[in-house]
């Protein structure tokens, strides 16, 4: 093997070694490199399974025996146990792995792809520790967008077809399962416990709650929310819930519900009828790709015959982030107006008792993908490293709990325009457009932070939570994980 110059030698180089030092095969898709095709490789495992792989068809049974490859010339064959792999498995040496391969699928480099590719392939198996399970994925969203951008055109063609069945792999919950399953972690119920006390506060004295619900979870939080409304001193409210029903190019982000909205209605109706209380349920169709347009509009309509005596909550748990920013280009009115203002500028009109603002407190912006592979890569190694604490290795949930996270790993890294809706932004630029499109911050009381903590003792002593400004801030191991913030009209 001949190494260049370039900066990716190194790169180069690794592959060269690990391959070498393991004596392994070369797998199927990078023989198409090859002019002169090494021998036959072992039978492939179509599924996965305890033998590594990127679980998308890109598999070698590295649980074989090695065949020794002789050396050029005449040097003996090296025994792969006197060479040591030193830090191949470690997380920034992974991290840089999937640098140098998402550079080199953007320059067309297909050689330096390959090599890339095959040797990330023995070192992060899909079902190995939190590290190389993180990495498998970022694996798989790169040949992804290496498939979707039509780079790396030969390795396209090896695993287009597994890529687009990976699609499958998203669960689609029963309403019973998904409320299940988002108990399992405090990733949603955070905001959920947070976000139900600032309303519950905010509608004191009002006999009509109107809750507009833009959230990814299918009205999880409502129950709970509807149980606190009957308990209240007053009396239950009438509850107005008009909810959000997302219309996407690129899909609707992960959970999946398995269920239509009017049947999940009728089971919320029927819930608040055996809690002695009146409930509405409206749903409208709409799309992040123009803010939400068709349902700031209906709501608009509905604010012309309101008498004062209803209370307006909007309830934005993980889906503002999914409305195009500046970096997906603008809309033109009097002045160039991000979509992104243009949304929370609309809520400020409907002059609101509330909105409740909770988003993952990450930045993935960046223009390039470079920038939000690193960025995506030192953020989702959290759930990846959180999941060993309530879900056992082999699970049917676990499985779906980590096909969610490699869903949004790959609209990250392989979508680009409006179909890219996993586009979130930190607390401190969601503070700044809040205060700057006319709301002012609400602080969580202290009966709101003890409910929290009061949820987090459910779970494993990793999680936790902290204050910073008016905000609460789930964390993980000390690191800001989800932010919860509450806002009124200024």
């Amino acid at each position: 093997m001949r190494f260049s110059n370039s900066a990716a030698s190194l790169v180069q180089f690794v592959a060269f070694f690990y391959y070498l030092a393991t004596c392994l095969p070369w797998p199927p898709y990078m023989m198409q490199f090859t002019h002169t095709a090494p021998p036959p490789p072992p039978p492939l495992h179509p599924n996965g399974g305890a033998h590594g792989g990127l679980g998308l068809g890109l598999f070698l049974d590295v649980g074989a025996p090695p065949r020794a490859r002789a050396w050029p010339g005449s040097f003996p064959t090296p025994p792969a146990s006197k060479i040591s792999l030193g830090n191949l498995n470690s997380t920034s040496c992974m991290e840089q792995l999937l640098v140098h391969c998402a550079n080199a699928i953007e320059a067309n480099d297909a050689t330096l792809t390959q090599q890339i590719l095959w040797v990330l392939n023995n070192i992060a198996p899909p079902d190995g520790d939190s590290n190389q399970r993180l990495t498998a994925a970022f694996l798989c969203a790169l040949v992804a967008r290496a498939s979707r951008t039509g780079a790396c055109k030969a390795v396209t063609a090896a695993v287009a077809a597994a890529v687009e069945s990976a699609a499958l792999h998203v669960h689609r919950f029963t309403a019973v399962e998904l409320a299940s399953f988002v108990d399992l972690t405090p990733w949603h119920r955070f905001g959920y416990t947070a976000a139900n006390a600032a309303i519950l506060e905010a509608v004191e004295g009002f006999p009509v709650v109107h809750v507009v619900e833009l959230g990814t979870t299918h009205c999880m939080q409502i129950p709970t929310l509807i149980d606190m409304l009957a308990s209240r001193a007053e009396g239950p409210p009438i509850l107005r819930l008009t909810v959000a029903d997302v219309v996407s190019s690129s899909g609707a982000p992960p959970p999946a519900l398995d269920m239509s909205y009017d049947e999940l209605g009728a089971k919320l109706i029927n819930f608040a009828g055996s809690r002695n209380m009146s409930m509405d349920f409206r749903v409208v169709p709409t799309s992040p790709a123009d803010a939400f347009g068709s349902l700031v509009d209906q709501l608009r309509v509905q604010q012309l015959v309101l008498d004062g005596s209803e209370a307006l909550v909007v309830n934005c748990h993980m889906l503002l982030h999914t409305v195009p920013d500046e970096t997906a280009g603008s809309v033109s009115l009097a002045q160039p107006v991000s979509l992104r203002t243009m949304l929370l500028k609309s809520l400020r009109t409907l002059d609101p008792n509330l909105v409740v603002v909770v988003e993952e407190d990450a930045d993935f912006t960046a223009g390039d993908v470079v920038g939000r592979l690193r960025a995506a890569f030192n953020f989702l190694w959290i759930p990846y490293d959180a999941v060993d604490t309530f879900l056992p290795k082999g699970s049917e949930q676990r499985r779906w709990y980590e096909a969610e996270i490699g869903w949004k790993v790959e609209n990250v890294l392989a979508q680009e325009g409006v179909e890219r809706v996993e586009r979130q932004e930190d607390r401190g630029r969601w503070g700044q457009r809040m205060r700057s499109a006319g709301f002012r911050a609400v602080a969580f009381g202290e009966e709101a932070a003890g409910e929290v903590k009061a949820m987090l003792n459910e779970h494993a002593a990793g999680w936790g939570m902290k204050r910073e400004d008016d905000d609460l801030v789930l964390t993980w191991k000390g690191h800001n994980v989800v932010f919860a913030s509450a806002w009124a009209p200024s």
